[in-house]
């Protein structure tokens, strides 16, 4: 096949041409770990499709023969009504873009196979039908569709502005995943979530993330439903807990460093569909390093490559005090901040040319890329801590508060339960507490950090300074005397 690659263990090609999601699944295949089968359509494709504006010559044939061979090896039919056969059609450029382009679940739901899962299971037919968009009756052009979308997507305009925010080029490309359906709405068995084998706010080796029972991924991420903790899938679900725990040791022994995964369980089976580094900032980032070095598993010159100047700013956290707190949530972006409320993308670029703003929204989705990006704090009604607004918060190492469960965004203000606040006004957030004050609140910063005391310890000993005791400038020496060795 020239433009589609399986998804198979024996697959080895660069990340350009198959894209960063893709490489990440077959790493856990060839780690013995749970993946559904499917099949990857390479970027060379995507570039092809946009400067054509229409499949490249081939694609639609071996698009055919992959969905045969899908079909064959799941032992289902694709858009059948006996042993129906779904699958997932979902975006994965080289460079990861959260969020920012199209996903699309159930593909090859035709009125063939809905009565097929009706027969097997009414309610659950039901469920994938309340979900589904208005589709042709054709699986395969339910699919052909759903490509062609997803090549699109990568010029829409939050993902050109995700680009444009983090200097990622436009003429990428993204491959397209498309893989066997597994739900976690089947049954009470079944749920899905996104774990960190360790806490990205702190770095503790613990793993964490958000879990929900009965639904699919895109509820987990969006932050349209309240998630649990993650630790409450040992209790409901132990047998699925324990592979996951296994699966996390597993992937962060592979990548030498904290790891995040997107899973689902169907009827107590667990499915990973996603794995990438954790990418921490922040003091999580300086701890990992320092605890990874001490396990032996990195140096501690790779240690004090792994952390930058910019980690080491955002090391020493400040938290509120004698704050008039007003509402509560869940910290999902370490730090304080001060701003001036914004309820929609376009108040908060609006008011940030004037001063500090935060971004007030029942949830966030890649459609506030720009109010993200001008906001100096998020807070949200709805999400957990791997909800949209808390992993882009953290990426950009911004403070941000989720959750907050009395929180009613209106275009011309905000309340926190009985209390009003009119949009403009300033408030103060901190995203390690996961509180949020009204007016400008004080802030006190934390002493060194252990694991920063010690990291810098280490590159004394690099470079055989130890008059200069200013953090950054050590550091930085540090790295580039042993990116010079």
């Amino acid at each position: 096949m020239r433009w589609i690659r399986p998804l198979s263990g024996d697959t080895d090609e660069p990340v350009e041409i198959l894209g960063a999601k893709a490489q990440g699944l077959l790493v856990l295949r060839r780690l013995g770990l749970p993946v559904p089968s499917g099949f990857v359509i390479t970027t060379d494709a995507c570039r092809e499709f946009l400067r054509a504006g229409r499949f490249p010559e081939g694609l639609a044939d071996e698009l055919v023969g992959a969905m045969a061979w899908l079909a064959a090896g799941t032992g289902r039919r694709f858009g059948g009504a006996r042993d129906p056969l779904l699958v997932s059609v979902r975006s994965g450029a080289s460079v990861s873009m959260p969020g920012m382009m199209d996903t699309i679940l159930n593909l090859g739901l035709t009125s063939e196979a809905a009565a097929g899962f009706a027969a097997e299971d009414s309610r659950f037919a039901a469920d994938l039908l309340s979900s589904a968009a208005e589709l042709p009756d054709d699986a395969n052009a339910q699919l052909t569709s759903a490509v062609e979308t997803v090549f699109e997507s990568w010029n829409s305009s939050r993902a050109r502005t995700y680009r444009e925010l983090n200097d990622i080029p436009h003429d990428l490309g993204t491959a397209v995943i498309v893989q066997a359906m597994v739900f976690g709405n089947r049954d009470e068995h079944s749920g899905t979530g996104v774990a960190f084998s360790r806490d990205p706010d702190t770095g503790e080796n613990v793993p964490y993330g958000d879990v929900l029972f009965g639904h699919q991924g895109e509820d987990v991420v969006s932050g349209r439903t309240a998630t649990h903790p993650l630790c409450e899938l040992a209790s409901r679900e132990p047998t699925v807990w324990t592979g996951l725990v296994s699966a996390l040791a597993t992937v962060e022994s592979h990548y030498r460093d904290a790891c995040y995964v997107e899973f689902t369980f169907q009827s107590g089976e667990l499915w990973l569909l996603q794995v990438r580094p954790g990418r921490f900032v922040g003091g999580a980032a300086v701890r990992v390093a320092v605890e990874l070095a001490d396990a032996e598993v990195i140096t501690r010159e790779e240690a004090l490559l792994r952390v930058s100047p910019q980690h080491l700013s955002q090391v020493r956290t400040p938290h509120m005090t004698s704050a008039d707190v007003i509402a509560r949530g869940i910290g999902a972006g370490p730090g304080v901040t001060v701003g001036r409320i914004a309820t929609t993308t376009e108040a908060a670029v609006r008011l940030s040319a004037d001063g500090p703003v935060i971004l007030v929204r029942p949830e966030t989705s890649p459609h506030d890329m720009r109010g993200l990006a001008a906001a100096t704090g998020i807070i949200t009604a709805r999400g957990g801590p791997a909800s949209h607004a808390a992993v882009v918060a953290r990426s950009m190492g911004k403070p941000a508060v989720v959750g907050v469960a009395e929180l009613v965004v209106d275009s011309g203000s905000v309340r926190f339960g009985a209390q009003v606040i009119e949009a403009g006004s300033v408030v103060t957030i901190d995203g390690t507490s996961g509180e949020v004050a009204r007016g400008a609140a004080r802030a006190t910063t934390n002493s060194t950090d252990a694991h920063l005391h010690r990291l810098l310890a280490w590159a004394d000993d690099v470079t055989g300074d130890h008059s200069d005791r200013e953090e950054s400038r050590r550091l930085i020496a540090a790295q580039a005397a042993l990116r010079l060795r």
